[in-house]
């Protein structure tokens, strides 16, 4: 382990008792408790803070679950080569050495270590310039106070070739090596770049790959949370917390896909959404009345681009009060929604927290008779702040009996027709500064503070329009979230917030989704074409392209900006944004089968290449390409004038889609990609289901099944089901085994049969090569 120098951070170890999975250990001036979960996750647990975990992210069932695959656990006390006193902790897969001054070191079963605890005293490299001193000093604060004091720190050695991944939803690059963030929900519609440290949602927890072994970190605390990824220092990686407790899970498993897979076992899995969700959707900020709205809808049938919602955005609600409706400009309730529903449209609206201060107004009334409101710091009247309604109230999510009280508004909506809901603002934003660290909330039953609700506020908001939909329509409720926690993927699918209409945002969506999808939120995307400022139909067409494997998939602009429908930019582009929206509904049953994979396995639909390629070195920080499954590979365009793209193809063999043009891999290749056309390649041996034509789900599905194949065949399952509620968990599926052998003859075997499930009158293989 190296010599020691300069820290001791609890003491010597005084004593130490293990009972079954736990082990409590005492030190002089700190306890510790280590708590082997399984095999591969072990939860070291400090208590500065509290005496318990009241964890956000880790609910019972997901505990349960991860517990379930079971551990055997050893314990002994020993003394290092240093004189050390050291408490082992083993399973069948890990070893983790806590040694005197409260050090946990963690090893692999063969012995080697993983991870270890940085000993000597943070060490920054970087000279603060004069300026940057003075507005240290201004605030009150010393340079050590703020780079380096946190009540919570975590700091562990990195080795010199170690790739960093995860943190959720970061402006940034696949591996974040060399960079700091924050984890402090911000709601900023500013032009992001890769040196912001926060953005709408907190997800604290990294995937850290050495040559050797590839395990996982994920610290459990809502305060607002740094790390610094060896940008301080090449020596070692820091987390630090400005107040809660040391709560970390070390995640092993060997492998990205088996960290992926453990972490979500611990913080759960994304539920299978609806069939429809998965297709294409339409909106702005600006669509302001019945007019606008049957516009859209209309052109949309009448171009012969499926769209599946114009969403409504907040221009719907009677003066910006929630759960209200605007009948002014868009009718009587119910009657909008009726005419889109026959036409095959879903209703999909936005709901903000932020309730209008305003008597005679429900909400208000309702909430401030009952308490369901944040508190000033006295705890005696209602918080204000604004918001687009103007003086607002804050809804105290965290408090079961709120959380019912905004689920009985969320079923008003359903009943009115509403088949899904967009929670926005809830970081929270605020328009008159930020909402104080000591406006009272609740977690629970305990009362606590902002400082530690902060970052979970969207996912308690989450956490209610889920469960309110669940249980009053009885389908899989599609919440679409902007703010989030870990865990929050039980709860909502999220898209990436404000962006812009900007290349460097197209070309940073693909590591952000495949990020995403590394953290458990298997259902996300962007805003396609941009949220503010101006697209171009140079920007919209590459945009759409890339964004076509996308699980949510959305073009939705600000309003003073140029509307974004692709019809508002010329022929050529329609041609182009038609074409791979039907793409898109041509893979969706591939889509949905990974979707239904992802309830066992965790893993994302789209993913880097280096989850997939872990041995090649030209995948760990591949930014502009991605894997769709473990099947096709895709490399949009992402900088304007480009025509040739540079792709690199993994070792095998690769079938250019759609012409079927055969390439072996293991090298980079330079390929012609006119405006028109983006470059796709599916693997050797893949066998995908894919529709024929259809312009939205819900209009009856192809009862024909497309299988696209190799030459030289392959094999893959298939999931049927309704679609659209729970019945699959009662076995009401059809799940089919194919395998298409090497003369191209299909060898059906159906694993599970309903006959609440329609068959496919017929199924047709598509054999993918060059004519």
């Amino acid at each position: 382990m190296g010599e020691i120098k300069g820290m001791n951070k609890y003491g010597n170890i005084k004593e130490w008792k293990t009972k079954g999975n736990e082990t409590e250990i005492i030190f002089e001036n700190q306890r510790m408790i280590v708590t082997v979960i399984n095999d591969e996750i072990i939860n070291v647990f400090v208590p500065i803070w509290s005496e318990d975990h009241r964890s956000k992210a880790i609910e019972k069932e997901d505990y349960e679950r991860a517990s379930s695959k079971g551990c055997c656990v050893e314990s002994a006390e020993k003394i290092n080569e240093f004189g050390e006193k050291s408490v082992e902790i083993s399973t069948s897969e890990i070893k983790l050495i806590i040694t005197d001054g409260g050090f946990a070191d963690f090893y692999s079963k063969d012995g080697k270590l993983i991870s270890a605890e940085y000993r000597e005293n943070r060490k920054p490299i970087k000279t603060l310039g004069i300026w940057e001193m003075e507005l240290l000093r201004a605030e009150g604060h010393t340079v050590a106070d703020t780079v380096l004091n946190k009540p919570v720190n975590d700091v562990r050695r990195i080795d010199l070739d170690e790739r960093l991944y995860g943190l959720g939803d970061k402006m940034s690059f696949l591996d974040k090596r060399s960079y700091e963030y924050e984890n402090w929900n911000t709601d900023d519609p500013s032009a992001h770049n890769e040196q912001y440290h926060s953005l709408y949602k907190s997800i604290p927890f990294l995937i850290c790959k050495k040559r050797s072994y590839t395990y996982g970190l994920f610290y459990d605390n809502t305060f607002h949370s740094y790390f610094d990824l060896a940008k301080e220092n090449p020596e070692y990686m820091a987390y630090s917390a400005e107040d809660g407790n040391l709560d970390l899970y070390f995640i092993g498993g060997g492998n990205i896909k088996k960290v992926v897979e453990n972490y979500t076992d611990l913080t759960g899995k994304t539920p299978l959404p609806q069939l429809w969700t998965l297709g294409y959707h339409q909106c702005r900020w600006g669509y302001s009345s019945t007019k606008d709205i049957m516009e859209v809808a209309d052109k949309f049938r009448e171009l012969d681009i499926p769209c599946e919602s114009v969403q409504f955005d907040i221009d719907y609600m009677d003066g910006y009060r929630v759960f209200t409706w605007n009948e002014k400009d868009y009718g009587p309730k119910g009657k909008l929604f009726k005419e889109l529903s026959e036409k095959g449209f879903k209703q999909v609206v936005i709901i903000d927290p932020g309730t209008k201060r305003e008597e005679g107004y429900f909400m208000y009334e309702e909430g401030t008779k009952n308490g369901y409101f944040f508190k000033d710091s006295d705890g005696k009247n209602d918080y204000v702040n604004a918001v687009w309604p103007g003086d607002a109230n804050y809804p105290d999510f965290g408090r079961d009996e709120v959380r019912k009280w905004w689920g009985s508004h969320v079923n008003d909506l359903t009943d009115m027709g509403v088949d899904a809901i967009w929670n926005d603002m809830n970081e929270p934003a605020s328009f008159n500064g930020p909402l104080p660290l000591d406006v009272i909330g609740h977690d629970e039953d305990r009362e606590t503070t902002h400082r530690e609700l902060h970052n979970v506020y969207g996912h308690f908001m989450s956490k209610a329009t889920y469960e309110a939909m669940k249980e009053h329509t009885g389908k899989r409720p599609l919440v679409i979230t902007r703010a989030c926690y870990s865990g929050s993927q039980k709860y909502a699918a999220v898209w990436t917030g404000d962006n812009q209409s900007l290349w460097p945002h197209l070309a940073m969506m693909i590591p952000q989704l495949c990020t995403l999808g590394m953290c458990g939120f298997s259902i996300c995307g962007v805003d396609i074409g941009g949220f503010g400022t101006d697209s171009t139909p140079e920007l919209l067409s590459r945009w759409i392209e890339a964004a076509s494997f996308a699980t949510f998939f959305r073009n939705h602009s600000a309003n003073g900006s140029i509307r974004q429908e692709p019809w508002k930019f010329g022929e050529r582009t329609v041609e182009i944004y038609r074409k791979y929206v039907k793409q898109h509904y041509t893979f969706l049953p591939y889509l949905y089968d990974l979707m239904y994979e992802e309830q066992t396995t965790g893993l994302p639909v789209m993913r880097p290449l280096v989850m997939e390629y872990e041995d090649d070195e030209n995948t760990y920080n591949l930014n502009d390409e991605f894997m769709v499954g473990d099947k096709i590979l895709v490399s949009p365009v992402v900088n304007p004038g480009e025509t040739v793209k540079k792709v690199y193809l993994p070792k095998g063999t690769w079938y250019r889609y759609p012409d079927g043009e055969k390439i072996d891999g293991g090298r980079y290749i330079l390929e012609d990609a006119p405006l028109d056309y983006m470059p796709v390649y599916i693997k050797e041996g893949s066998v995908i289901p894919t529709y024929k034509d259809i312009s939205f789900v819900g209009e009856k599905l192809p009862d024909k099944l497309i299988l696209l194949t190799t030459p030289g065949g392959g094999k893959c399952n298939h999931f049927k089901d309704s679609g659209t509620d729970y019945s699959y968990k009662k076995g009401k599926y059809n799940l089919y085994e194919f395998e298409v052998d090497r003369e191209g003859k299909l060898n059906l075997n159906i694993v599970n049969e309903s006959q609440d499930v329609e068959q496919y009158s017929e199924i047709a293989i598509n054999i993918l090569k060059k004519t």
